[in-house]
């Protein structure tokens, strides 16, 4: 029995990582090279490359839920660290480990929603399913 070839729509369909990983990084999930926001968290209404349309997509709140625990398990150990070693005062503390967590969590936080905006669109997902 012969194998026949993939259909191209399936070719050109990107795996679930693929999608993820050109989320994160900030491009299109379905051809990775066209941009995924127009603003610093807003999706751009259709890519620019292939014209897919990706701005219905609603991540909602897993994005600040994984950012969150992602800047968590960084920023707590780095802190228990530098107190075991080098014990500096209150005032460095308070001066270093907020600002070190408020900037990378909004360096963070488009590259998480990135990711999962591409995973939405892998599953097919927009975000407005109902139970």
């Amino acid at each position: 029995m012969q194998k026949l070839p993939p259909s191209p729509s399936a070719l050109d369909t990107p795996t679930r990582f693929a999608a993820m990983s050109a989320g994160f990084r900030r491009r299109c999930p379905h051809c990775a090279r066209g941009v995924l926001y127009r603003r610093y968290l807003k999706l751009v209404d259709a890519c620019t490359h292939c014209h897919m349309r990706l701005g219905h997509i609603r991540a909602d709140d897993l994005p600040a839920y994984l950012t969150i625990m992602i800047v968590g398990h960084v920023i707590v150990p780095l802190l228990l660290w530098t107190e075991q070693t080098w014990h500096w005062s209150y005032w460095v503390h308070m001066a270093v480990w907020p600002a070190a967590t408020t900037l990378m969590t909004i360096l963070l936080l488009p590259s998480v929603k990135g990711a999962a905006v591409g995973l939405m669109w892998s599953l097919g997902l927009k975000g407005d399913e109902q139970r």
